[in-house]
């Protein structure tokens, strides 16, 4: 078994220790220390990196795992000698981070059972940001804004407190006595950590002395996930460039709206009252040339022998909202089957339609011709390989009507 200096001090970066043990796995070194300051994997809480020196060597130690016996592995980028003295040394930005997300999740977890009766299964600590998955009264998966608000500030004064934080491993006797939050998961050689007088739970993880030292506790979210519901948050460090981060989106959009950052919603509430006002006007004029160009074609629409008038049109300038405008303009009109395409990427957008009164089949009439789509008898949309497909359609149709 490995003894763990983090144990007694997490704040411990450098450290003497002799190697017990070493493997080759998979072309990956892998050597056990009699002790260490690493911190492997565990409880949701990533490994620690760093170096490990021997006789002017220095080895990358770039993960960390503890097994079954207690004993840590530690999987360096090269080959250590049997028995060989080292000198450790922990990456401490990275250490000190995991131990702000540590420390800001028991605060948090704390307050969302004390506010809402939640239990906390877990954490997770990503390199962007963290989860915890609870167990809310009455099956909630979400809280609202006003409820995550209220979670926050709490978290943000306890935080404030700069309370003192104690990592200890207690007897059996005082073990029964601990308000711990909820119940260890193991049995023995349990490990509790306490922050000032209102949070108490079994972890093994890394912890600052102080919860002021954890300096901000930000959620970022919470969402159904499996039944429970999981809350996204971010600590410490973390939570200072994410408030950067969205601060400097918002300076930038509003700098592009003309006003500053703390004034940039009701900015863009006018930009899109803006906006509303102009697609108002776009549709429209959409709509008048919409008219006009139904008018036109009409005139020369091409009679067919059942009395229906056929419109024919490859538009150039138009979407597929804007032929959907057109046809519907057409078909208004009696007795009107409009075969409208326009161009796209490759081939082009088709919609044939027709007015109510009549009895042809469009969808039918668009596979018939060599498109792709479909729709209803009086309506189809698809696409084609090219117009010919136009051509095909009306060709289907039947002759024109004797002149």
């Amino acid at each position: 078994m490995t003894e763990r200096l983090y144990y007694d001090n997490a704040y411990l970066t450098d450290f003497e220790a002799r190697i017990t043990q070493s493997r080759v796995e998979k072309g990956e070194h892998w050597v056990a220390l009699d002790q260490s300051a690493f911190y492997p994997t565990s409880g949701g809480q990533p490994f620690d990196t760093g170096t490990l020196t021997w006789e002017g060597h220095t080895l990358a130690v770039t993960d960390v795992t503890v097994d079954d016996q207690g004993v840590v592995w530690h999987r360096v980028d090269g080959m250590l000698p049997p028995d060989a003295a080292v000198t450790g040394r922990i990456d401490w930005a990275r250490r000190f981070d995991h131990m702000q997300q540590h420390a800001g999740e028991h605060i948090l977890a704390g307050c969302l059972h004390q506010l809402f009766g939640g239990f906390t299964h877990g954490l997770h600590i990503g390199q962007a940001f963290n989860t915890i998955d609870v167990t809310m009264p009455e099956g909630v998966l979400r809280l609202t804004e006003a409820q995550m608000a209220e979670v926050e500030a709490l978290a943000n004064r306890r935080i404030q407190q700069d309370a003192p934080m104690r990592a200890w491993f207690p007897n059996e006797q005082e073990m029964a006595e601990l308000p711990l939050r909820k119940d260890p998961t193991v049995d023995s050689h349990v490990r509790v950590v306490a922050a000032g007088d209102y949070e108490m739970v079994a972890c093994g993880g890394t912890h600052p002395s102080s919860t002021g030292q954890i300096g901000l506790v930000k959620l970022l979210d919470t969402q159904p996930a499996r039944g429970k519901m999981r809350v996204s948050f971010v600590c410490g460090m973390r939570a200072l460039q994410h408030y950067q981060g969205i601060y400097e989106n918002a300076r930038q959009a509003g700098a592009m709206l003309s006003a500053p950052a703390d004034l940039l919603a009701p900015a863009v509430e006018r930009l899109q009252g803006e906006q509303a006002e102009l697609r108002q006007r776009l549709q429209a004029l959409q709509g008048q040339m919409a008219d006009m160009q139904a008018e036109a074609l009409l005139i020369k629409a091409r009679p067919l022998e059942d009395g229906a008038r056929l419109v024919t049109s490859y538009e150039q300038a138009l979407d597929a909202e804007g032929l959907r405008t057109l046809a519907a303009r057409l078909t208004r009109q009696p007795r009107v089957i409009a075969l409208l395409a326009a161009p796209r990427e490759q081939g082009c957008l088709l919609l044939f339609a027709r007015s109510q009164e009549l009895t042809h089949d469009m969808a039918a009439l668009l596979r018939q011709a060599g498109g792709r789509g479909g729709g209803k008898p009086d309506f189809a949309q698809g696409s084609g390989a090219d117009a010919g497909v136009l051509d095909r359609a009306a060709n289907a149709l039947g002759r024109p009507a004797a002149g």
